[in-house]
């Protein structure tokens, strides 16, 4: 029998980049422009709007948020009295819009993108033919004070990128291989050691979070469903969504309240129609761990 699911919150376009922060779950809304946050009561807000769709979320060590311009293909710093400046302009490293990101112990942060037009590929070519040939994308680190530098190359869409507890190794799914991929961290957000951490298809990772197992929650935007998968792959348990899962984060008080944010879709004709998505918990055993 599958774990027994709520429905936290509804009302919102399309959750991504959620972060469990002071008691409650940050996310962005992408077709609202706005950073929200819930309450494990179910207590919605607005937490600040942008000119832009924001993605990925995360904090640096005083405090100041760091949050993905999609479109705009930057990263904008949010100081703690609420002023909003540009923190690093990614134009010359990504192809496409900007995505997720995680940030590391030092304030440093590694940020993906599509690396080119998924939805229009998608419509001209179809599904099976993007996914076997498609333009690979580069992999960014933002230094702490804003510099900007390529992390790595010839990624299959990254996506959802953690980091384990220790800070050696970044994880990061790679939406369009079917894979998490890991690195060895080095001195100043170096990467080296690429290999495969675990295949995950036919399943496709999206957003991902880490628990103290060792294994990683993996949501997966083509179906409804949101998968803990061990290091080689073993799938080690699924959770029913009711639509596609397109982001999960651990939380909560004891850290094993799992999210899951959901919608109907995420292309922006059927996404910013309505307001389709939902965040889901359900409550597991392994607690949350390691970035973000």
């Amino acid at each position: 029998m599958g774990r027994t699911t709520k429905v936290l919150t509804d009302g919102v376009y399309f959750g991504e980049g959620p972060r469990w922060r002071d008691g409650r779950l940050w996310f962005s809304d992408f077709y609202a422009h706005a950073v929200k946050s819930v309450s494990p009561a179910g207590d919605l807000r607005i937490e600040f709007e942008i000119d832009d769709q924001p993605s990925g979320l995360g904090w640096q060590p005083d405090g100041s948020m760091l949050i993905v311009s999609m479109t705009k293909r930057q990263v904008l710093r949010r100081s703690p009295d609420g002023a909003v400046a540009i923190h690093a302009d990614l134009g010359h490293i990504a192809t496409f819009h900007c995505n997720d990101m995680v940030v590391d112990s030092a304030g440093g942060a590694y940020v993906g993108n599509f690396g080119f037009d998924l939805d229009a590929a998608i419509e001209s070519r179809g599904v099976e033919r993007v996914l076997a040939e498609h333009p690979t994308a580069k992999l960014a680190y933002v230094a702490p004070d804003g510099q900007s530098r390529i992390a790595a190359e010839d990624m299959h869409f990254p996506n959802g990128p953690v980091i384990t507890p220790d800070g050696k190794t970044l994880i990061v799914g790679e939406t369009l291989a079917g894979v998490l991929t890991a690195f060895d961290i080095g001195a100043g957000g170096d990467l080296t050691g690429r290999r495969v951490w675990a295949p995950t298809s036919p399943r496709v990772p999206d957003g991902i979070c880490l628990d103290a197992d060792g294994a990683i929650w993996v949501a997966n935007p083509i179906a409804p469903e949101c998968v803990r998968i061990a290091q080689g792959g073993a799938v080690l348990e699924v959770i029913e969504t009711g639509a596609p899962c397109f982001a999960c984060m651990l939380g909560g008080e004891a850290g094993r309240t799992l999210f899951m944010l959901t919608a109907s879709g995420s292309g922006s004709a059927e996404a910013s129609a309505a307001q389709t998505g939902k965040i889901l918990t359900a409550e597991v055993d392994s607690p949350r761990a390691g970035r973000p």
